[in-house]
């Protein structure tokens, strides 16, 4: 007698993975942003507004260009999460260096959100490259909010692994997918490539080389 789980479609047993992934995203795409705040000595009003911003950007962004109902609409827990983000960050003293955690958090959020917003995309039956791309889109634009909010320079202008690490979940995600891998598995080992790289990066400085002011002097002579 055959197994009841292989009638089941294997996006819907992916589904419950896929929803704690998006709510985790966002709670730490809220705090880092309530940490920009904090670093600025703004008022706890400022701290909320940070962590919205960069809680929900991305995932705003995506839905946008998916035509798909905005995914914070309505969502009282996902709203309550984002607040709770600010609030541990405003009550965390100030002594404490938090910094490096949340920075490791961040690559966590990054990855989750990749493999998240390639997820959703696939399923609004977006072609696999436009697919990574709007997983990148998810996971990279709240932290470009955050940082233009800050009015610091944007993660994209720097040479760290970031979206890097985001093109690298997302990508991962689709190949996995495509060859036949169940949904969650690919999920978990897309994220998991993904936040290793950031982690890396990190750590250890890994970074992408970039353009030489002296190739820029010989383009102009």
């Amino acid at each position: 007698m055959a197994s009841p789980l292989l009638n089941v479609d294997p996006i819907a047993l992916a589904a419950p993975l896929l929803i704690w992934m998006d709510y985790f995203g966002v709670a730490i795409f809220a705090a880092s942003g309530a940490l920009a705040a904090a670093r600025m000595g703004q008022t706890f009003v400022t701290f909320v507004f940070f962590a919205f911003a960069t809680g929900v950007g991305g995932g705003t962004v995506r839905d946008i260009l998916l035509g798909a109902p905005v995914f914070w609409m309505g969502e009282k827990y996902l709203l309550a999460a984002i607040v709770l983000s600010a609030m541990i960050i405003w009550f965390i003293p100030s002594t404490w260096k938090i910094d490096r955690l949340l920075a490791n958090l961040d690559g966590l959020g990054l990855a989750v959100y990749s493999v998240f917003g390639t997820s959703k995309a696939i399923s609004y039956g977006v072609p696999p490259l436009s697919a990574i791309v709007m997983g990148i889109f998810t996971a990279s634009l709240g932290g470009i909010i955050r940082d233009i909010l800050a009015n610091q320079p944007s993660i994209i202008m720097r040479p760290e692994l970031y979206v890097s690490a985001s093109a690298l979940a997302s990508a991962s995600y689709v190949i996995f997918t495509e060859f036949g891998m169940l949904p969650w598995w690919a999920a978990i080992i897309a994220g998991t490539s993904g936040f290793m790289l950031r982690y890396a990066g990190i750590k250890w400085g890994w970074s992408l080389p970039q353009y030489s002011s002296k190739k820029g002097a010989d383009l102009d002579s």
